[in-house]
């Protein structure tokens, strides 16, 4: 065991193995095939990752009726594409991890590698977390060639690129980079392409491993590429000249750049007429305003500022908080933390157990906690609103970094009042006109303002009038289209005219 350390460490990065050797270990695997032809040749394979079925029926047939022939005739007669004869024992080694069949003969120093690999993956299915009522309905998979499938689907067009990237020392993983050339900024592209290839760790298991390592701000709560489940948003965001980065094993792409405000637009905007886009994207907004904002105000007029507070509603929340022991802060932060608690352990069980969880446990917790004066029912209505009103964003992990604000938002209402909420909020501000997403302004277009790009932020105008590509994105083609043309067509006669 010694001598395997030795000879094969796989996070050393270097290759000091023979052929001889690297098959010795190989051995050692109980899903590892290895037999011979007589003295004609020698078979080698994972069983666990070829399909067994395309061996016993093109590949080992064909072998065994062509003993005479060598490796470089063989690969002409074998009905297998993409076979390779090599002796680099490096490529022998990565190819046979993935599934081709290794064939050697006694007096030959090379050998041959056929393509067999097994593609088990699960069927298309519907969106789970990006969940629409219109539009389409397949989501992404794990099998990054099928993700690919899905995306040249929807752009079938030359210019669409994908370059790979192998990722992680030990799982190896394809990382593909995908823009539409001509359309995406190269100095984005690049910057994409260099992150990604300077990553230095042994594993990588999904897309949101390379989110967190090529993002602009590591320290920072606030996403800045997003990641979706939907080949659609992809494919749109791609014609808009963003970058898109998938990974094998992952049902989820990285999107970007992006800005503060596409994480509260739904794909499912642009199947809507825009009046009614537009009015719900102001509703979300209005939503995490008031989620973020809503408990810390409470606490800061009760504790600082109740001379605020109307006449009538102030003898409400005198009778509501008659005989609670805890001062408004302690109150909040008990029933948000139950909130989380509540969240945290549905999200954890079976889908159906941990809708029963939520509902019930907060109907009960919530009755439980009004009637043993533990807490007021003002406060118990303003958390389950809040908590509520976090739900309306549509990217999930922008809903978990709202849900974190509120709780330094609180501390600083308990500490100055109204000043301390003004002064964390500026803080937030600050760090968001300094941070960026892939050199992209992440506060864009309101700073710096750029007004064509309103059009699609805070409000969704109609197609015939969003002209231009995002400014953010910098592309080399900055005009979708010629709006004379859309003119001059709404401009014709009737036909019965």
């Amino acid at each position: 065991m010694n001598w395997f350390r030795k000879k094969h460490n796989p996070s050393s990065g270097k290759e000091d193995l023979s052929l001889k050797e690297l098959l010795n270990i190989c051995k050692e695997s109980r899903d590892f095939i290895f037999f011979s032809q007589g003295d004609v040749f020698t078979v080698s394979y994972y069983k666990s990752m070829v399909d067994t079925t395309t061996v016993n029926r093109d590949i080992l047939p064909v072998l065994t009726r062509n003993t005479s022939l060598s490796l470089d005739e063989l690969k002409k007669v074998l009905p297998v594409e993409s076979i390779e004869v090599t002796g680099n024992v490096t490529d022998i080694q990565n190819k046979l991890l993935n599934g081709n069949i290794l064939v050697q003969q006694p007096n030959s120093d090379r050998c041959m590698l056929i393509p067999a690999t097994s593609k088990e993956k699960r069927q298309i299915t519907i969106p789970e977390n990006e969940y629409t009522v219109l539009g389409p309905k397949e989501c992404f998979v794990e099998s990054l060639e099928t993700n690919l499938n899905l995306l040249r689907k929807r752009l079938p067009i030359p210019e669409l690129y994908v370059k790979e990237i192998i990722v992680g020392k030990l799982t190896k993983t394809k990382v593909v980079v995908v823009f539409i050339k001509g359309i995406a900024n190269e100095d984005i592209v690049n910057t994409v392409i260099n992150r990604i290839s300077n990553i230095d760790i042994d594993q990588v298991i999904d897309t949101t491993y390379i989110t967190q390592m090529i993002e602009d701000n590591n320290s920072s709560v606030f996403p800045q590429l997003i990641e979706t489940e939907r080949p659609d948003r992809v494919a749109g965001v791609l014609s808009e000249g963003k970058i898109a980065v998938l990974c094998d094993g992952s049902p989820s792409a990285i999107t970007g750049p992006t800005t503060l405000v596409e994480f509260f637009s739904a794909f499912e905007d642009y199947f809507l007429t825009w009046h009614v886009a537009s009015f719900f994207r102001l509703i979300r907004l209005l939503a995490v305003t008031f989620s973020v904002m809503s408990t810390p105000l409470y606490v800061a007029v009760l504790t600082f500022h109740y001379e605020m507070i109307p006449e009538d509603l102030l003898y409400t929340l005198i009778s509501s908080r008659s005989g609670i022991p805890f001062p408004p802060i302690l109150e909040a932060i008990i029933l948000e933390l139950t909130i989380e608690l509540l969240r945290e352990a549905g999200s954890r069980l079976p889908s159906k157990v941990g809708q029963t969880i939520g509902i019930v446990g907060g109907i009960v917790i919530g009755t439980a906690a009004v009637d043993a004066g533990l807490t007021s029912n003002v406060l118990l209505i303003v958390v389950a609103l809040a908590a509520l009103a976090s739900f309306t964003t549509p990217v999930y992990k922008m809903s978990n970094t709202i849900r974190l604000l509120r709780f330094p938002f609180l501390i600083s209402a308990q500490l100055l009042g109204v000043m301390g909420i003004s002064i964390c909020f500026a803080f937030i501000l600050i760090h968001l006109l300094k941070l960026k997403s892939l050199g992209s302004p992440y506060i864009g277009p309101v700073y710096p303002l750029r007004l064509k790009d309103l059009k699609d932020a805070l409000f969704r105008l109609p197609f015939s009038q969003q002209t231009v590509r995002p400014f953010t994105v910098l592309s080399e083609k900055p005009v979708r289209f010629n709006p004379r043309h859309n003119a001059a067509k709404q401009t014709d006669k009737d036909i019965d005219e």
